[in-house]
């Protein structure tokens, strides 16, 4: 899948106050670029855009397809100041940006569809409780997170990221990211491979690295590791919303889940077996659930 990226130069809020410059942020664009129904899709902390391809290829026929690179992964930029990780008025003020540039390029107002695996998903939910939006939000699908996460499964995430190991080989990075990566289920070979290429940064002496800054774990460092709740922001949310939740996961609780169903926009939970933290959305199966449901009047 050899596609172009594109980018789009944005304002840097700063944890600071302090002017800092601005950034660009990558994405690909699945789809007639004039079909007004919209996906925007956004990653976990560590991943990228390129891991919506699969999802991106079998939708593209009914809507056009955004995937973005969070700012700090993959194609976009680094930001120079690693408390600014640590702001996240920041994730939403790109997410914006991002939606504001694709609106404008219509003349009628587009129908937004937000698909957010992990902290793709939170984005998404703060996003939509936002008021005077300049898009319709018109679905929310949020794969295996929640507004309660345990500071059990963030000590765990905290253990990995940040760590910027090397490898000699490509083939001894994909080995590392699959042990690493073990919970996101059973993926091919292909889906392996795909997502190895697209999260691997090639170095001049020759070695690999994950592509993503390490500094992202800047607030894991900076901050005693909590419980995040954001029920809150949960109970203000009125658009219809899917969950998608690995049984095995420690990110997204049975009880959570439980609570998501009856409170805010009282959400479908779909359980997938034999899966962790998270589902990627990348198998047929998974890809069904989530088209079905946007596409649902």
């Amino acid at each position: 899948m050899d596609i172009s990226i594109k980018q789009l130069l944005v304002p840097t809020l700063s944890a600071s106050g302090e002017q800092h410059k601005p950034h660009h942020i990558a994405y690909t664009d699945w789809g007639n670029p004039n079909n007004p129904n919209v996906i925007v899709c956004v990653h976990g902390l560590t991943r990228n855009c390129r891991d919506f391809d699969f999802l991106a290829q079998a939708l593209q026929a009914d809507f056009r397809i955004i995937s973005v690179d969070v700012v700090g992964r993959g194609q976009s930029d680094w930001l120079e100041h690693a408390q600014d990780y640590d702001f996240y008025p920041l994730y939403l003020s790109d997410a914006l940006a991002l939606v504001t540039h694709i609106q404008s390029q219509y003349q009628q107002r587009i129908t937004l569809n937000w698909i957010g695996t992990s902290m793709g998903g939170l984005i998404g939910m703060v996003l939509a409780i936002q008021p005077d939006l300049p898009v319709t939000l018109n679905k929310l699908v949020m794969s295996d997170i929640g507004p309660l996460i345990p500071a059990t499964a963030l000590k765990r995430i905290a253990d990995y990221v940040g760590k910027d190991p090397r490898f000699e080989n490509f083939a001894a990075f994909k080995a590392y990211m699959k042990a690493i990566s073990v919970t996101f289920g059973p993926l091919t070979e292909e889906q392996w491979t795909h997502m190895a290429i697209h999260s691997a940064r090639e170095y001049a002496d020759g070695t690999y690295g994950f592509r993503y800054d390490p500094k992202i774990a800047y607030s894991f460092k900076a901050h005693e590791i909590t419980d995040i709740d954001l029920w809150q922001q949960w109970d203000q949310l009125t658009v219809p919303t899917l969950v998608l939740r690995g049984v095995e996961s420690d990110v997204l609780s049975v009880q959570t889940a439980a609570q998501m169903q009856i409170r805010g926009p009282k959400a479908q939970i779909v359980e997938l077996p034999g899966i962790g933290h998270s589902p990627m959305l990348m198998d047929d199966h998974q890809i069904r659930i989530v088209r079905d449901f946007i596409k649902a009047s």
